[in-house]
């Protein structure tokens, strides 16, 4: 058996035993990595290690961080509240708001994981405060960050549309864009309906905040002011100066638990260290696979069976899988090269091949393996993580089985040369 296949079997395992027993899957994918890393392709810790994810590990712990230290001094409250007075009382315009307020951030140039930092502690907060599904209000964040996504100056707009001019591939950017943004408007439209989106409240209450939260404090304190500050202070410096979210937020944390001390201690306590183990974890592994060429042994297994309409599906299915564990940007920028040779001969349309990759890659993301996934598991308060870990990890496997058959057989199949 070669060492890829191995690889893989043993990504099997580590499912199922993190799947039958109280074992977090991060600390199995560990200690896959290393058994695999070691015995089997020879790595040493070093090269085992650079597989981890220092950046998504940063922005998991301070943007939880931040938002614990909002929740500790009552400013997600405080905003809450600000928000059902201005939708006055439609709780069931909250998820839209949010779906759109992520679109918007991508499609102005946001990196999707940095749009979801921001958004989805607020939404979450919103969702537990008016029993809204966590699940629906987090699939509404980051399909909206996916539908805005591939905007002609979003980043992965530029990217994918960057790739397509150096391969010398026809494109169209509007194209793209569209496909993404009904793609993701759809699915969303879906999930509102299945996750009792239309039982909420979709008229005017009365006084729905103070109903939900009687006993709530609502004024600003000094606190709560610094806060909101930092919030605004985060946007402008993730989105205006691009910088990194997550040492944006952590660096802000710290300047808040300066001055209020007891809150900070609060919040370093709420910092979903379960979740970041799980997501590093399990991203390590994958860092060893794709060190081992594992993924490109796949890509590759694929482009060579010569049925281009087959393989074109393959490659969807492969965007899908890896992209729910990997980085989609990463992804994208390698599977549209392994498409070329078929795209070249003219037998399938650019275009339609082009924004079906780029769909496959992106809309599984809110798989809890994922950054923006992962984001939405750590910012939700007051849940039952493991079930909602699961909840999460089931619609992510239904995205990544039932999106790139659909959007092959409407994007890629209609445009056979």
């Amino acid at each position: 058996m070669s060492d890829e296949l191995i690889s893989i079997l043993v990504l099997v395992v580590v499912f199922v035993i993190a799947t039958t027993r109280s074992i977090n899957m991060g600390a199995l994918s560990f200690a896959a990595a290393f058994g695999v890393g070691e015995l089997v392709a020879g790595f040493d810790a070093d090269h085992i290690f650079a597989g981890f994810p220092g950046d998504l590990f940063v922005v998991l712990v301070g943007v939880t961080y931040l938002f614990a230290l909002a929740r500790a001094n009552g400013t997600t409250d405080w905003l809450v509240h600000a928000a059902i007075r201005l939708v006055r009382g439609r709780v069931a315009l909250i998820p839209w708001v949010m779906f759109a307020i992520s679109g918007v951030l991508t499609a102005i140039g946001a990196v999707s994981p940095a749009a979801v930092a921001i958004v989805a502690p607020l939404a979450l907060s919103f969702a537990a405060r008016y029993r809204i599904s966590p699940l629906l209000m987090g699939a509404m964040v980051v399909h909206g960050a996916q539908g805005g996504g591939f905007s002609p100056i979003s980043v992965y707009g530029s990217i994918v549309n960057g790739i397509v001019e150096r391969e010398k591939l026809p494109g169209n950017e509007v194209a793209l864009f569209l496909a993404s943004l009904v793609v993701n408007l759809l699915i969303a439209a879906v999930v509102f309906v299945v996750c009792g989106g239309l039982k909420l409240p979709r008229t005017d209450t009365a006084d729905a905040s103070e109903e939900a939260a009687p006993d709530a404090d609502a004024r600003l304190t000094p606190a709560r002011i610094a806060t909101l500050v930092t919030l605004v202070a985060l946007v402008v410096a993730v989105l205006a100066f691009d910088l990194d979210a997550g040492l944006t937020a952590i660096t802000l944390a710290v300047a808040l638990s300066v001055f209020w001390p007891d809150h900070g201690k609060r919040a370093v306590n709420e910092i979903t260290w379960p979740t970041v183990l799980l997501i590093c974890g399990v991203l390590t592994y994958v860092g060893v696979l794709d060190e081992m060429g594992t993924i490109t042994y796949a890509g590759n297994a694929v482009t060579d069976i010569g049925i281009p309409l087959l393989a074109a599906l393959l490659l969807c299915y492969i965007g899908a899988i890896i992209s729910a564990f990997a980085s989609s940007v990463g992804i994208m920028g390698a599977l549209i090269p392994l498409a070329v040779p078929f795209l070249s001969q003219g037998h399938i349309g650019a275009v339609g091949m082009i924004a079906a990759l780029s769909v496959s890659a992106t809309v599984v993301d809110v798989s809890p393996f994922s950054t923006n996934g992962a984001l939405v598991l750590a910012a939700a308060p007051d849940v039952d993580r493991d079930r909602f870990f699961r909840q999460l990890m089931i619609y992510g496997g239904i995205m990544v089985v039932v999106v790139p058959a659909t959007v092959w057989l409407t994007m890629v199949v209609p445009c056979l040369g």
